[in-house]
Parts: structure tokens; C-alpha cells; sequence
């Protein structure tokens, strides 16, 4: 029997809209877009508020979005029809096999077209073993699905609820507020982990590892990547009511030393603005070069900066870390979900409401894509034990490897109940040399390191064969640990 779900109330609709539009920041001053790409804009349903805050492709072409006022779309041969209606904000959709599954706020659903009519007939309630006391800022992200056919998501804290404990701007009111959560095949739901705040995107890896990405705000110093993990804490304090050994009164008592050492580090800061203010989901290119010499890579769109950004990854001494870099921006709205379909294009799903977005739209749907030309960019970076190795897409100038071509600078974040955190400790960082590879294509940069820092390198000054500069020239290195010699 097809259930009945409330869909968003206007009342929540304004009140986001009032307690975020304060989160917009300026716009970056310069446009940048690697050459090759561009960016398509596809036309979504007449006089439809569609705001895709969900997004994924089947194998023959279809692409599936929901929308935030409750809807679930299929587009497909240039045209768009309704599957499914009546969700209570949703902010995620996985296609799952023959089923759809939603997230939305009280719960995942199974959305189920029984006799093919490309309408969805049955909406089945597949985990539900969180709170929801309908507040506007309590938000269900995913499902994204691991190698075991587990699911994951993750759920946001509240914000001006009168009943929830808080240490900050954001609160709980108990039920797993800012936990990731675990949903076996058969729907049995299970916390996972804790100390989430506004945890937006989350992604699973071709290796089936699960990432998510936080906003900005309080305990959370700027944006960041985690890679997930059971058991762990992610920094925000006020989630742990609902794990055992902890109750409002202790945690009103525990020092921020505590709750810092007890907290993961991330695997890459986002430079707040810079890069990015409210990131979405990491998704991963495995177009296997139909998007570009990217393969492998994650990308990250971002709701405030109408901006992509890739994640450059870098295991050292076992454990993930690694780097940020601008991809592409001027896009028409914010964007909060990205996904690449089977012919290599990145679709990307928006949404301004609430946050606001430097793309003047309020809503839409668009997608780069790759003409084949090779663009001139940073391709990789990787820790040595004594700088970084950068690698190029193109053949570098030697002329152009020179010291006065680069420059780097390191800081720090400083943990607290503050929202956000300026640069700490900004120093400018001596190169004291700089290689070129034989293949000509990569340049081994010494410099000292400093554990648990950011480190920012310019490399402006830089040139291909051909002459072009690259349209993105800072790199943004999450160096928690230094690379162990052998």
C-alpha cells in the first residue's frame, strides 16, 4: 500500500531561508575552467520549483533526481516525467537494482514501479531508527551503498530547536543527530559513527570505502573530507549524548583539549571560500579518461561557490590525506550534488535555497562535458620526504622551472565552539630547490614540512611547451602526517 508521507511545510521552507541567507560569501574575483569543458545547461519542467538536491544515472541513459519540495524526476531522451511525489525534503537518491532509494527526513524509502509504467506504485519505509522532530535543519543525506551491499548516510543537527542540547550554533535533541548510520540489505539500522555537524555529501569509493564531507561552522574550523570509519568521532561534542558514557552534564564540563584529541583528523581541509563554504557529495571519475586525465579522482561540487573542486588523495604511513584544487566554476546556481553517467559526462544537481549561491538561478540542472582536448592543469601532488612532487597533464617549459615561478605558505585551523576559524600561524615556506623530471612533466619541490598543516602552493609562474598557464594555480596540501623514511 503506497504511504503516505507529509511533504515540506512553507513554514520550514522560510525559516531556512532566514537562517542561512547570513552563510553567503563573496563570489571568487576570476573565472576558471580547465580547456576542453564546458558546461550544459539543461532545461528542467515548466514552472516546477526544482531544486535537485539528488542525483544518479541508470546504464541506458536515464538520469534520476529529486528535488527538495519532495519530487523524484526521470529524464531521459530530452524529456521529463514524474515518478514520484510527496517526500518530506529529500536529500538523496541511489538507484538500487529495479527500486529507488530516497533519503528525506524521517527515513529511507523504497520507491518501487511494480508494473513498469515509469511510475512509482509502491513507497516502502526501508530505515527509520533516527529522530526527526521536525526541524528544518534536520537533514537525512545518502544513501550511498559499499561492496557488501551495506547503505550509509548521515544526519545534520538541528538548529533554534528549543528542546535540543547545544554547545554551539547546532544542537541535538537525542535520536542520532549528527551520527553517520548503517542500514543492512535487510534494513536493519545501526549507528555508526558520531560527531557530524552539517555533513552534506557523503560518497562511496570504486574500493567501497565511504567518505563525507562537513560544512563549515561550529567545531568545524572550515570545511573538510573524513573518510568514514565505525566507532569514530568526527569533533562536534553535541552528538555524543547518545553514545554510552556521556551525558549533557559531562559534556558541559569536558575541556576542548578532550574532545580535540578524541577527534578524527580530516583527510583534507577545504580553505573556506577559497575553495569551498557548503560542500556536497564526493564522487569519484572512474569514466576511465572519457572525462579527461582525471580518472580516478574525486570531485566535489560546492552550493555557496557554484563551484567544482577536485580531491587529490595521498596515502602516507598507511593513512589517507592529500589535497584540494579548484576545478571549474560560474555554474548557474549552487551546486550540492554531483554524479558522472556511462558516457562520461558530470551531471550536476542545484539548489540556492536557503544558503544562497554566487549563480544568480535559484535552482537547476547542469553537466559538463569533455571535447577531447587535453587542458594544461595540475594533474597530482604527492608527499616526498622532502617537499612535494607535482604532476602536470602537459610537458612543462624548462624555462619556466624556476624558483620565482612558485611560492608556498602553511597554517593551521584552531578547533572550537566558534563557528569557523581564520588561517592560525600563516607563514610563507623558503623552496629550496626545484627539479624537473625526465618526462618533463612533473617538478620535485623542497621545502621544509611541518606536521598538521595546510600547505598552499602557487605555482603561477609555470608554463607548458605550448605556452598556456594553467587556469587554477594554488594547490591546498592537508599535511597531517610526514612521510616515514625507509
Amino acid at each position: 500500500m503506497k504511504k503516505q508521507i507529509l511533504t515540506t511545510s512553507i513554514a520550514s521552507l522560510l525559516l531556512s531561508t532566514l537562517a542561512f541567507n547570513c552563510f553567503s560569501q563573496g563570489a571568487p574575483k576570476n573565472t576558471y575552467k580547465p580547456d576542453g569543458y564546458k558546461i550544459i545547461t539543461i532545461e528542467t519542467p515548466k514552472d516546477v520549483r526544482f531544486h535537485v538536491t539528488g542525483i544518479d544515472t541508470d546504464k541506458s541513459g536515464g538520469v534520476y533526481v529529486t528535488t527538495r519540495l519532495g519530487d523524484v524526476w526521470l529524464y531521459k531522451n530530452e524529456q521529463w516525467k514524474i515518478f514520484a511525489e510527496g517526500l518530506h525534503e529529500p536529500t538523496g537518491l541511489l538507484i538500487d537494482e529495479d527500486s529507488i532509494l530516497i533519503a528525506h527526513k524521517p527515513e529511507l524509502t523504497r520507491l518501487t514501479d511494480n508494473d513498469k509504467d515509469g511510475i512509482a506504485d509502491q513507497y516502502d519505509n526501508f530505515a527509520s531508527g533516527w529522530d526527526f522532530h521536525d526541524n528544518y535543519h534536520e537533514f537525512t543525506f545518502g544513501p550511498v551503498k559499499d561492496k557488501n551491499g551495506n547503505f550509509y548516510g548521515t544526519l545534520n543537527l538541528s538548529h533554534n530547536n528549543p528542546g535540543a542540547f547545544s554547545l554551539g550554533a547546532m544542537g541535538s535533541a537525542g535520536g542520532y543527530r549528527g551520527f553517520a548510520f548503517k542500514v543492512t540489505p535487510k534494513g536493519d539500522f545501526t549507528p555508526y559513527a558520531w560527531g557530524l555537524r552539517s555533513p552534506a555529501g557523503i560518497g562511496a569509493s570504486p574500493e567501497g570505502l565511504i567518505f563525507f564531507t562537513d560544512n563549515q561552522g561550529d567545531w568545524v574550523p572550515t570545511s573538510k573530507l573524513h573518510l568514514l570509519e565505525q566507532g569514530k568521532f568526527y569533533g562536534h561534542p553535541v552528538s555524543l549524548i547518545d553514545v554510552e558514557g556521556y551525558t549533557r552534564d559531562k559534556l558541559k564540563e569536558m575541556p576542548i583539549e578532550a574532545f580535540a584529541a578524541m577527534s578524527e583528523k580530516p583527510v583534507v581541509w577545504i580553505p573556506h571560500i577559497e575553495v569551498a563554504n557548503s560542500p556536497g557529495n564526493p564522487e569519484w571519475d572512474t569514466t576511465k579518461g572519457k572525462f579527461g586525465p582525471f580518472s580516478g579522482q574525486i570531485f566535489i561540487g560546492d552550493q555557496t561557490q557554484s563551484n567544482l573542486f577536485r580531491v587529490l588523495l595521498d596515502k602516507v604511513n598507511g593513512k589517507y590525506q592529500g589535497a584540494v584544487i579548484n576545478f571549474m566554476n560560474k555554474f548557474q546556481s549552487g551546486n550540492i550534488r554531483t554524479k558522472f553517467d556511462s558516457q562520461g559526462q558530470l551531471w550536476v544537481g542545484q539548489t540556492a535555497r536557503g544558503w544562497g549561491a554566487q549563480g544568480g538561478k535559484p535552482f537547476g540542472l547542469q553537466k559538463v562535458v569533455w571535447d577531447g582536448t587535453n587542458p594544461f592543469e595540475l594533474l597530482d601532488i604527492k608527499l616526498t620526504t622532502t617537499g612535494f612532487r607535482l604532476t602536470f597533464t602537459e610537458v612543462l617549459a624548462k624555462n619556466s622551472v624556476i624558483k620565482k615561478s612558485l611560492n608556498a605558505q602553511e597554517w593551521n585551523y584552531h578547533y572550537s565552539g566558534n563557528y569557523g576559524s581564520p588561517k592560525k600561524n600563516l607563514t610563507s615556506l623558503k623552496l629550496n630547490n626545484i627539479k624537473l623530471s625526465t618526462d618533463g612533466k612533473s617538478i620535485d619541490i623542497d621545502m621544509p614540512l611541518t606536521a598538521n598543516k595546510v600547505v598552499q602552493i602557487d605555482f603561477t609562474g609555470l608554463r607548458d611547451i605550448k605556452g598556456r598557464a594553467v587556469s587554477v594555480d594554488k594547490v591546498y596540501y592537508t599535511l597531517n602526517e610526514l612521510l616515514k623514511s625507509h
